[in-house]
């Protein structure tokens, strides 16, 4: 498990590879966001923002997780949880065939008085598609083990 000492305020840390396929992009909007943009070339291509099927912002964020799952997993770590997404927002759209990466930056610790056992971490997540631009950025907060009991 990461404790705090794990999140030095200031650490930028790259990781990931994750692509977007045509199938799951289909799949993903197809199930959970369904509008026409995501699911038919015409209605794409008549879409001023994306030209093409694009990718579901909802799914970037879910492909986003994946990598930081997958990242944590690499180094037999993970945090307690989440406790909130403060921003969110998508700057470019996510086309099948692009490939994903991450950064993770820690913005600030903060230890709760009222407990000792854990610290919250705000991270500063941004996605970045195969030709190094961002694409998703978050500020997330999550819950870490202080390391104390």
């Amino acid at each position: 498990m990461l404790t705090i000492k794990d999140y030095p305020v200031g650490r930028i840390n790259r990781f990931g590879r994750y692509e977007m396929t045509r199938e799951e992009v289909l799949e993903f909007a197809e199930r959970f966001d369904p509008q026409p943009f995501h699911l038919s070339e015409a209605a794409a291509a008549a879409n001023p923002i994306f030209g093409r099927i694009a990718a579901s912002g909802w799914h970037t964020v879910s492909a986003t997780m994946r990598m930081i799952v997958d990242h944590g997993k690499q180094y037999g770590g993970h945090s307690l949880g989440g406790a909130s997404v403060d921003e969110l927002r998508w700057l470019k759209p996510v086309y099948p065939g692009d490939i994903l990466s991450a950064e993770n930056e820690v913005i600030a610790v903060n230890a709760p008085k009222s407990r000792t056992d854990i610290a919250f971490v705000k991270l500063k997540t941004t996605t970045y598609n195969q030709n190094d631009e961002a694409v998703m950025t978050m500020f997330a907060n999550i819950i870490v083990s202080s390391g104390q009991p």
